[in-house]
């Protein structure tokens, strides 16, 4: 039996040693995926570890080629919508209720379910092009795509 690093719990990426991201390891008798959620400015360079390269904006980041920002899937459909967007206006204090309210909108969403499984299949980077790295959509995405 393959032991896990002392404090693992499922999700914390601390599972068995030499086991990669996406991969199974096991506690016990429990068994789970470790999921690797990154985040990036479309503005930042591609790294080869990002993995799969999922844009969540609605629209193209202004000034980044399609060769420079290396997507492998344009995901529009995990976007806020343009009302929500508008609303939030990038303003920290109402992150926690923009928060809310984009789950709300995600709730049923395959687009979402698409996520999940890639994110169980290996490391995916979430691509941004919000200038704020704490208070966007990427954010509260890779925070649900890594919930237990």
């Amino acid at each position: 039996m393959v032991r896990a690093r002392p404090g693992a719990t499922p999700g914390n990426g601390l599972g068995a040693p030499g086991h990669r991201p996406g991969e199974r390891a096991h506690v016990g008798q429990r068994a789970y995926h470790r999921r690797m959620v990154r985040l990036k400015r479309a503005y930042d360079e591609r790294a080869e570890d990002d993995g799969t390269r999922v844009l969540v904006d609605r629209v193209w980041p202004r000034g980044v080629t399609k060769e420079r920002a290396a997507i492998d899937w344009w995901a529009k459909g995990l976007a806020p919508s343009e009302e929500l967007r508008k609303w939030f206006s990038h303003d920290p204090k109402r992150f926690d209720e923009f928060a809310e309210r984009y789950e709300a909108e995600l709730a049923g969403s395959p687009d979402m379910e698409r996520l999940r499984r890639l994110a169980a299949e290996g490391t995916v980077t979430l691509v941004f092009g919000a200038r704020d790295r704490e208070h966007n959509q990427a954010v509260v995405l890779k925070r649900l795509v890594e919930a237990p």
